[in-house]
């Protein structure tokens, strides 16, 4: 990823992508914003007690970076689902949220909208942009432990090809910063899931941990081999290879921080022709 410098704010990008052209794409560090305590200082959640003028301040702030009106970044519902949803003009309200109750539990977005914002949120969890540059389209979605073994790569590919006619041989893909495999502990019934998902590709998303029925948990790679088995080329999949936990001084993290913190987020936005 590259690092970038704003006044205060800190924020990271994909060279593979912005390398397209037709896209703005970023990922927020806890760098630039007005929030304070553990929430300092760019908390882009509502919902984890931080006061809601600081995060509106700090959404007025990342507007500026990438480009789009506030009312014009339409966030998630995160409830790590593999429920994805396409973005239309009609579901762009002023506050920029997703109104109708069925979309409350969302961890995917995909649009062919220039000048949307799509957003999701993290402090540990797996980010995942794609980039469909010949048909104009983008997805965004949130990958747990659970959207990652449930398919979340797929899930998101698969949508954008019955949305938009993607062929995932197009499609540009990234991972952004997350929890790494030597400190993501999991359990044996969590393992199991992944053993039933992943078959003879188990021994490269994990390995036994330092304690008996705990496993060291590859979500990096096990992303990637779920994209790969969407169809995207291997050759078009960066990975930031950026530990959350490792990197808690300027990045959000869940474990690192016993879930006090704030959630950084990543954007991205067509541009317009």
């Amino acid at each position: 990823m590259t690092e970038h410098k704003a006044g205060e704010i800190r924020y990271l990008s994909f060279a593979s992508l912005d390398d397209l052209g037709c896209v703005t794409d970023i990922f927020t560090t806890r760098e630039g914003g007005v929030s304070t305590g553990y929430h300092r200082s760019m908390n882009l959640s509502y919902t984890n007690g931080d006061d809601p003028g600081n995060v509106d301040a700090n959404y007025r702030i990342i507007s500026d970076v990438i480009g789009v009106d506030v009312d014009h970044i339409v966030r998630t519902q995160q409830t790590h689902t593999t429920n994805v949803i396409r973005v239309t003009e009609d579901m762009v309200y002023d506050d920029g949220q997703l109104h109708a109750p069925g979309y409350r539990d969302v961890d995917g977005l995909i649009t062919d909208i220039p000048g949307i914002a799509l957003a999701t949120f993290y402090a540990d969890c797996v980010p995942l942009y794609f980039v469909d540059p010949v048909r104009c389209a983008i997805g965004l979605s949130h990958s747990g432990w659970r959207g990652t073994v449930a398919g979340m790569a797929k899930v998101t590919v698969d949508a954008m090809t019955d949305a938009f006619g993607s062929d995932p041989s197009d499609i540009y893909a990234a991972i952004g910063p997350s929890i790494s495999r030597a400190n993501y502990e999991v359990s044996e019934a969590v393992a199991e899931a992944f053993r039933r998902a992943f078959g003879d590709d188990t021994d490269r998303v994990m390995d036994p941990g330092r304690e008996q029925g705990k496993y060291q948990l590859d979500l990096w790679e096990a992303n990637r081999i779920m994209m790969m088995r969407a169809g995207i080329p291997e050759e078009h999949i960066e990975v930031a290879g950026i530990c959350t936990y490792d990197n808690s001084d300027w990045l959000f993290s869940h474990r690192a921080s016993d879930g006090k913190r704030g959630n950084m987020a990543a954007f991205l936005v067509l541009k317009s022709e």
